[in-house]
């Protein structure tokens, strides 16, 4: 993946309205943030909180996506934290006042409960590049609240980008070491990890194959479960990839959602 250019800013418009469901753009604090209501809602509430990734692409029109969310009738919360990699690390380009991981904590998921009337473990976490890595990174910080966790393409060794031009990185961290101590790879806990993880990478995603890698590696050597695709191809690190490895990793997601429900019975 080469350098971002940010895209132009989020703008207002009327809902998106489709047979699976509704997208609306709604706010939290102030910053945009998309939220897409299936036509057929679970009964139970579901819900998948989106990490977008460092294009910062949004999911509403990517048509393989919809389809998943509405054929599960799954709420979908994507907000929007610019390029700020997910961290509990201030990131101006998106906020001076907290760090996305405490904009998530104590913002996006207290909305989620007002709004949607959905909770922990009902929301899990699904990410695609920057945000899968995200989301690999806050099931690993809080298993118990984030138990289950879907990533394609996770840019994990985000600290490769420090010195290849990259704004929001350096600004973060003092070097690239400091940065790698921050990546998801270690903040998985050998006692205490997420009950249902999925990441894939395409093969051909050099850039990102290898990090992903040392993840399945490490997760086998401490004998956490997990689930991976590390062999299906096609597209690279691009929406391409990410929207043929959808239905499995929404698939995942649902599968998980149900498990944990009927654990808590």
């Amino acid at each position: 993946m080469g350098l971002a250019t940010k895209e132009p800013e989020w703008t207002t418009s009327g809902p998106v309205v489709s047979a699976e469901g509704t997208w609306t753009l709604e706010t939290i604090d102030g910053h945009p943030c998309d939220l897409f209501q299936p036509a057929k809602p679970s009964p139970h509430k579901y819900t998948v909180l989106y990490l977008h990734g460092v294009h910062l692409n949004r999911l509403v029109d990517k048509r393989v996506f919809v389809e998943q969310f509405g054929k599960y009738g799954l709420n979908v919360v994507c907000p929007r934290t610019e390029r700020s990699w997910w961290t509990d690390r201030i990131c101006t380009e998106f906020s001076t006042k907290y760090s996305a991981q405490q904009f998530v904590m104590e913002l996006v998921l207290p909305w989620i409960k007002q709004r949607l009337g959905c909770e922990p473990p009902r929301i899990a976490l699904l990410g695609t590049s920057m945000g899968g890595q995200g989301a690999l990174r806050f099931s690993y910080k809080f298993p118990n609240i984030f138990p289950i966790a879907a990533a394609i393409s996770p840019a994990i060794d985000y600290q490769l980008r420090y010195d290849e031009g990259d704004v929001t990185i350096p600004q973060m961290y003092s070097d690239p070491e400091a940065a790698r101590q921050d990546t998801a790879l270690l903040h998985v806990h050998p006692l205490n990890w997420p009950r249902h993880q999925f990441f894939a990478c395409d093969p051909e995603d050099t850039r990102w194959w290898d990090s992903a890698d040392r993840l399945r590696m490490k997760l086998y050597s401490l004998g956490v479960p997990h689930t991976c695709d590390m062999e299906t191809s096609g597209g690279g690190h691009s929406f391409e990839y990410y929207q043929l490895l959808a239905p499995t990793a929404v698939k995942f997601v649902f599968d998980a959602l149900e498990q944990e429900r009927l654990r808590l019975l």
